[in-house]
């Protein structure tokens, strides 16, 4: 009869532990570090478009008048892409409306919205029944999420009167979040 041992604790399968233990402690060790040294930054993101000239955004709105960015010079301008059923745009919707009725009254700053992949009659019926007496872009538009690099939606950038691109955000954005960042650049919160 020949009988199988199970090992002793000095066998072989303790050895191949320390072999294989010893490695990736050495790995979890190196990845603590990385993460310990990386940069925390935790600002806006950044884009190849900021402190540049704003790409030109023009056409037609969905009340039929003619937009132009260039024409907004003189003023702060939050171009937000969004999606009818992008649940952080609805999210983010009152708080646009909000920053554009307080603004519009001052005249300092403007919204425009620029629908992305999202066909005209959604857009249309999206703002009739949320608000938002702001510009808005539906047809033809990929172009204009090209230019910006829009790769998902919501993202808003942030245009100074100047017409230079200041800031970009991914995710939702708040009143009290787009005032900031106006006072921040050294415009009236």
């Amino acid at each position: 009869m020949t009988t199988v041992g199970t090992g002793s604790p000095g066998g072989a399968s303790s050895r191949l532990a320390r072999l294989v233990s010893i490695p990736v402690g050495v790995v979890l060790v190196a990845f603590v570090i990385v993460l310990a040294t990386a940069d925390g930054d935790s600002g806006p993101p950044r884009s190849p478009l900021i402190e540049r000239a704003a790409p030109p955004i023009d056409g037609v709105t969905l009340t039929g008048e003619e937009f132009a960015l260039e024409s907004q010079r003189g003023r702060w301008v939050v171009v937000n892409f969004f999606q009818t059923t992008c649940v952080p745009c609805i999210e983010e919707h009152p708080e646009l409306v909000a920053f554009h009725e307080e603004r519009e009254a001052r005249g300092d700053a403007v919204v425009v919205s620029v629908a992305f992949s999202d066909s005209e009659a959604n857009v249309t019926d999206f703002f009739a029944r949320n608000g938002g007496g702001w510009p808005v872009l539906a047809a033809d538009t990929g172009r204009y999420a090209i230019s910006y690099g829009v790769a998902a939606v919501p993202e808003t950038f942030l245009i100074s009167p100047a017409g230079v691109v200041t800031s970009k955000f991914i995710g939702g954005v708040t009143k009290a979040g787009l005032d900031a960042e106006i006072a921040r650049l050294g415009g009236a919160a």
